[in-house]
């Protein structure tokens, strides 16, 4: 930990505020999301297919509007964005807190959602401009903190939520709001390098903008081919927790091998993510580093899979060992891979931006990531449904690994071919 704050402080102090910024970020959002299911079911009684509504409308207003986010970033500056995110997040949580109506629920619920749209391309184009060359550590450190929010955020709203619900809203909203005022006051001004107009002083327009950035061939294929790193390391949130509770029970044991599925996952990467990095980088072309990656995260379904040829014990610590072990390990070698290709990913699309609308490219990017990991986790819910009702328990796992070689065969290709580096500038004409 002592080299990691070591490189935290090697930073200029905006890249420090901007990794500060994505932990408290976290930290706030995951004290409250977790619980909000189960206060929207329980504590106002509203009906299941309301619950996922509530849910479904701010997952829907945040990817649905990442386009719109990183666009507006371009062109207003990455500051008002990052600040204008954080304080509708704080209205939102809030108002979480203290409505029981659905229509006020569901507009809360849309305003959390687009505030993540606001800031999340925002940051991550600041992040990029301010650590120059050095942007794939300064993406390594920034998943640690990203990391660390995730970990610690739950905890701290069991604590509050213990007593309080509407507490656990009121601090998250008050997180929020402090992250606003610190950032007008010590976050300085940030703009995209390419701010300039056309070449008669006109601003390009949006749509304009948005169609050279879908003409980015090479963009769009690394987009489409990083979507099962997403697919894949979503599952430590949904396929692993239901085979430790399929194997184990859904009693006390099982409640406390998925908190150490999570714990172990972000304690692995706060741990081990700038050491990873900094070999990576020694060793490895980006592209490579990518592919490696995404085997990596394909090959954690293996322990899985190899787990599937063996009978499932009556009881004791032998199925207590098989409903813990293999998705332990599976949650460990996801890690792994993601602290692998995830900094050489952040910084691939700078380049392939060719660093021109970065947050728009990064905007884009998460939109069609977002909308991949949907349909992957719906076919994921349908193969871990038919393996249940046919007995073959082989099938999800045998499923995600196929995911994982086919992303990484796809990014080592386009490695190979030359596209993931961006295309040469058109030469320009010499001036006489």
């Amino acid at each position: 930990m002592k080299g990691t704050i070591a490189q935290v402080r090697s930073y200029d102090r905006s890249v420090q505020l901007l990794l500060a910024n994505q932990f408290t970020i976290n930290l706030g959002f995951y004290m409250l999301m977790p619980y909000l299911a189960q206060h929207l079911s329980g504590s106002l009684g509203l009906a299941g297919w309301l619950v996922g509504l509530v849910m479904g409308v701010r997952n829907f207003s945040q990817q649905g509007m990442f386009l719109i986010g990183g666009t507006l970033a371009d062109r207003f500056g990455y500051k008002p964005l990052i600040v204008a995110g954080c304080v509708l997040r704080t209205v939102g949580f809030a108002t979480l807190g203290l409505v029981d109506s659905v229509p006020a629920l569901i507009a809360a619920s849309a305003a959390t959602g687009f505030a993540g749209a606001l800031f999340n391309p925002a940051v991550r184009a600041y992040l990029a401009a301010d650590a120059g060359e050095r942007r794939v550590e300064a993406f390594a450190l920034f998943n640690v903190f990203y990391q660390a929010g995730i970990l610690l955020g739950p905890l701290v709203g069991m604590l509050l939520t213990g007593v309080d619900f509407r507490i656990t809203c009121l601090v998250s909203a008050a997180i929020f709001a402090l992250l606003s005022v610190v950032q007008i006051r010590a976050l300085p001004a940030r703009r995209g390098s390419d701010t300039r107009g056309g070449e008669d002083g006109v601003r390009e327009g949006v749509l304009s903008q948005w169609r050279g950035v879908l003409a980015n061939r090479a963009f769009l294929l690394f987009s489409l081919a990083m979507i099962g790193s997403y697919v894949l390391s979503f599952q430590v949130y949904l396929a692993l927790p239901l085979e430790v509770r399929r194997v184990g029970g859904d009693g006390e044991f099982g409640t406390v091998a998925v908190a150490l599925l999570f714990a172990a996952s972000g304690l692995a990467t706060i741990l081990g993510q700038t050491r990873v990095t900094a070999w990576c980088k020694e060793h490895l072309d980006p592209g490579r580093a990518l592919a490696w990656g995404l085997l990596m995260m394909g090959a954690a379904f293996l322990p899985l899979l190899a787990a599937t040829a063996l009978p499932v014990p009556e009881g004791g610590t032998g199925r207590w060992l098989l409903a813990a072990v293999p998705p332990m390990l599976a949650a460990l070698m996801l890690a792994l891979g993601t602290m692998v290709a995830y900094p050489f990913e952040m910084d691939t699309i700078v380049r392939l931006s060719g660093d021109r609308l970065v947050a728009t490219h990064y905007g884009l990017y998460n939109t069609i990531c977002g909308i991949g990991i949907t349909a992957g986790n719906l076919l994921t819910g349908a193969a871990l449904d038919t393996a249940r009702e046919a007995g073959m328990s082989a099938l999800p796992w045998l499923a995600l690994l196929v995911v994982g070689l086919g992303c990484s065969s796809a990014l080592y290709g386009l490695h190979r071919a030359g596209r993931l580096e961006p295309a040469a500038p058109p030469a320009q004409p010499a001036t006489v």
